[in-house]
């Protein structure tokens, strides 16, 4: 590789790191990846993993062989934990460093408690793959020892699945846990009735899917309810431990409960000693470079950039797709001479979010949809954006066989000590 070529760290092979580097293809760059996990995850089913529809495999893609043929890029497996703005390097945890000339910082979010960090051993959040194995055996442990256990109060509360968070990942957690007790369980237990199994899910706002049009939200309530999920709103959580959830006044017991609440940035702001707003993401400019280093863009969840209308750019795949392509044209032009500021405007595409197998909301401002159709454009759209033809393929035959049968085969309890956590 030309070491005089324009040197680009990427750090992160999220949506936007590896969209990217897709776009910097053909240009007078050399690029180096670095990842702390030598994977990239498609976010955006994670929950089916945690809910034992698909395996692992099916949703994530070792970068190397994402980048296999680009001999202009390089992949590193290694923890960033900060960045030398004088010096232009990139820190990392074994101690050694790499320069860069330009440097984009894609490092995603993590989920956030409000200020609770010691509730995260009780309630899971959702954003890696360890996450879903986590909840995922958190899930099939509660029938299992709600098989053994003779006290009546003790196997309802074993029996009470609890989702904090009303936003899309709430609802497809509810609507797909609720169909795993009432039909792919049912009958394979003999001292327990998994249709008795309780799903109840709290939203601290008076409604679900909060960034989606009123009457989808209500059409999203009224279908999680018909599947048999307990919609509680406009009472925030206060207290939750091993033994339940305290939410407004009541106390409901429960063993399993899954956080969809909150999300917080990657510690780029602490890296950078940039400013950050309250989800710790990094306030940038409008072409998202970082405050007084146009050579730093900050790019996905772990920026901060509002739109015209007001609202920020949301955090969500298509947006991180979007920032990652306009950087990749910023370098090129900077590259050929043009300095001009570059001001990224995002395009929202839509909000989507499946309720169970057979139902889903999907909002395109100018169109609402909901219902089986509805399911299935936002089954469509999943497999395009699924990276190879083999996860396409493998991803829709576990689609149609828990469409038609309503079996979920990765039903599989893994890691762990057989505990919480």
């Amino acid at each position: 590789m030309d070491e005089a070529k324009h040197h680009v760290v990427v750090v992160g092979a999220g949506f936007g790191g590896l969209e990217l580097t897709r776009a910097l293809a053909g240009a007078p760059v050399r690029i180096t990846m670095i990842d702390k996990r030598n994977h990239h995850l498609f976010q955006p089913l994670l929950y089916q993993v945690a809910t034992t529809s698909l395996a692992t495999s099916e949703i994530a893609w070792p970068i190397r062989h994402l980048l296999r043929k680009r001999k202009d890029v390089t992949t590193l497996l290694g923890n960033v934990t900060g960045v030398d703005r004088a010096g232009k390097r990139v820190l990392l945890e074994d101690g050694s460093s790499v320069a860069y000339d330009t440097l984009v910082l894609a490092t995603g979010a993590r989920h956030a408690y409000f200020g609770h960090d010691e509730w995260e051993p009780f309630a899971p959040g959702l954003k890696t793959l360890e996450d879903a194995t986590t909840i995922r055996r958190r899930i099939l442990l509660a029938f299992e020892e709600g098989e053994r256990e003779t006290d009546p109060a003790k196997r309802q509360a074993l029996l009470t699945l609890v989702i904090v968070g009303g936003g899309p990942t709430g609802v497809e957690l509810a609507g797909t846990i609720v169909e795993l007790a009432h039909d792919t369980l049912r009958g394979e237990f003999r001292n327990i009735d998994t249709r008795q199994a309780r799903v109840v899910l709290i939203e601290a706002g008076d409604r679900i899917l909060a960034n989606f049009a009123p009457e989808l939200s209500a059409y999203a309530q009224k279908a999680l309810e018909r599947l048999g999920v307990t919609v509680e709103l406009g009472r925030p959580v206060t207290h939750l431990d091993a033994e339940g959830v305290v939410f407004g006044d009541t106390h409901l017991p429960a063993r399993t409960i899954l956080w969809a609440a909150g999300v917080a940035a990657s510690p780029a702001a602490e890296w950078l000693g940039a400013t950050a707003d309250r989800a710790a993401r990094v306030l940038v400019e409008p072409d998202l470079t970082v405050p007084g280093s146009p050579e730093i863009f900050v790019i996905g969840d772990t920026a901060h950039l509002l739109r015209p209308d007001g609202k920020p750019v949301p955090g969500v795949a298509p947006a991180a797709k979007q920032q990652g392509k306009h950087v990749a044209a910023t370098i090129k032009a900077r590259l050929a001479g043009d300095t001009a500021p570059r001001p990224f405007r995002y395009r929202h595409d839509g909000d989507l979010a499946t309720i169970g197998k057979r139902a889903a909301a999907i909002d395109f401002g100018w169109i609402k949809l909901t219902g089986w159709l509805a399911w299935w454009l936002w089954g469509i759209a999943h497999i395009y954006f699924l990276i190879d033809f083999r996860n396409r393929l493998a991803v829709t035959l576990s689609w149609l066989w828990i469409y038609f049968t309503g079996q979920r085969s990765a039903r599989l309890i893994t890691q762990g000590d057989g505990g919480k956590g």
